[in-house]
């Protein structure tokens, strides 16, 4: 009975409202879970699109929202606030775990490193080939940056359903990838898809850029103000002619992986706290209060800001940025004929033929030339299976898209993203389901340690 008593003390007092929200903590706490909320706001646009309130839907998103005060006007529609302004918290995201993946990661060690890598060069490159012997010289011929992507949320979903039939070292090569993945594209965005330069625009945001590293120098710890600004730079960035997510991405890299508080520290400052005898803690003035304030901030701060804000902005990202994206950029209409356009076509086979056959041949190189290795566990076909879920490339290559592409072929180029990464998350996920060779059941595949791990580092 006592060691029940000692157990049950370690933990929070439970409340009757715990009932609810624990086991929808335990839900969101699943990256996995983003894909299916991901896939629902997906075919929930579809559906509005091709139904009787398709005129109102589309027209929804191109409501004005914004500041106008005398000659001052800032405004923009709904659907660019959200692919502009929105969608810079999920850069920002991409490029702390590229940063923490570097750092304290898998990619730390570059012989690991370089076999994904290789293949994320590889799985941006064929594709894009790919997609340019269709449309040289054919008005959707700057779309190339289209096919380049993979979405993360949707891949880790797919390894997530096989749970231990598939090597742990194939979860390890496809999460980086898919974050190098993203860092291309970015570049992709900003050299490939970007606007007339303003050079005072781009000075301006260089000092903000500077101002955040001198915050970090100095010792300031307020995410608050950092956000603050953030937002500053934000603004110079969308008025330089630059794509305003690159913010993101930038921010996201400064950010430090260093932690302010040793574990050596905080466990002093914890024995501190358990050596106060238990008595009257009502008085704030009492050292023993003070020592309990000075652990609370020496718990926080025994992660490092790039842990910190993963673990923050990770459930918004993947439960409300992602889907709100979705939302607002899945919903096309679709017809039979739009199947057989060549742009439709061109943008299907970058991603369900390019991307595979990038990702294995890039991964076999560095192999073979000795500047990576290969995994014990992980074979070729195994790979290539890997290569094919790559091809769902959805979040980004409509992110790109929207770029790319004028009013008269961003529907034809959405149906072939969506296409392909239907194909590609079926293909991939059959492909490495065969090649595993194991019987499971499938109830029980799910690959809960997987799920944690990866809940774990973010």
């Amino acid at each position: 009975m006592t060691t029940f008593n000692q157990d049950h003390a370690t933990h929070l007092p439970k409340e009757y409202i715990d009932r609810l929200t624990q086991p929808l903590a335990r839900f969101f706490q699943v990256e996995a879970a983003a894909g299916i909320v991901l896939l629902f706001f997906t075919m929930l646009a579809l559906y509005l699109a091709n139904s009787p309130l398709s005129e109102s839907f589309v027209h929804f998103w191109d409501i004005s929202v914004g500041v106008n005060i005398g000659t001052f006007e800032f405004e923009r529609t709904l659907h660019h606030w959200i692919n502009d302004a929105v969608m810079t918290m999920f850069f920002f995201l991409i490029a702390l775990e590229l940063k923490r993946e570097l750092v304290l990661g898998e990619l730390n060690d570059l012989k690991v490193a370089m076999l994904s890598i290789s293949a994320a060069i590889g799985g941006m490159l064929v594709p894009a080939l790919v997609y340019l012997f269709f449309q040289w010289g054919q008005p959707g011929q700057h779309g190339w940056g289209t096919v380049m992507a993979t979405d993360t949320a949707f891949v880790i979903g797919c390894l997530a359903l096989l749970g231990t039939r598939i090597p742990k070292s194939l979860r390890v090569f496809m999460l980086s990838l898919a974050i190098v993945d993203d860092l291309g594209a970015i570049v992709v965005v900003t050299l490939g898809y970007g606007n007339q330069i303003d050079w005072l625009a781009i000075a301006l945001a260089v000092v903000g850029f500077s101002a955040v590293k001198a915050m970090a120098l100095l010792g300031v710890r307020s995410i608050t103000l950092f956000f603050m600004i953030g937002g500053g730079i934000w603004l110079a960035v969308d008025a330089s002619g630059i794509h305003p997510t690159v913010t993101g991405v930038i921010l996201g890299l400064m950010t430090p992986t260093t932690k302010w508080i040793s574990d050596d520290r905080l466990h002093t400052i914890m024995d501190c706290v358990v050596a106060y005898p238990r008595g009257d803690h009502e008085s704030g003035n009492k050292l023993d209060r003070k020592a309990l304030r000075t652990a609370e901030a020496a718990a926080r701060e025994a992660l490092s800001p790039v842990e910190r804000l993963e673990i923050l902005l990770h459930p918004w990202v993947g439960f409300l940025v992602m889907p709100l994206f979705a939302f607002a950029n899945a919903g096309i209409p679709i017809t039979v004929t739009d199947f057989t356009t060549p742009l439709t076509i061109a943008v299907f086979l970058g991603f369900v033929l390019g991307k595979p056959v990038g990702v294995l041949l890039f991964s076999w190189l560095a192999v073979q030339l000795h500047m990576a290795i290969l995994p014990k566990d992980l074979t070729w076909r195994i790979i290539l299976g890997g290569g094919l879920l790559a091809g769902i490339g959805f979040t980004m290559a409509m992110f790109i898209a929207n770029l790319a592409f004028g009013e008269e072929q961003i529907n034809t180029a959405k149906l072939g993203i969506l296409s392909a990464s239907l194909i590609s998350a079926v293909a991939g996920w059959t492909l490495l389901r065969v090649f595993s060779g194991a019987d499971t059941p499938l109830e029980n595949t799910v690959d809960h340690d997987f799920i944690q791990n990866t809940v774990t580092k973010k």
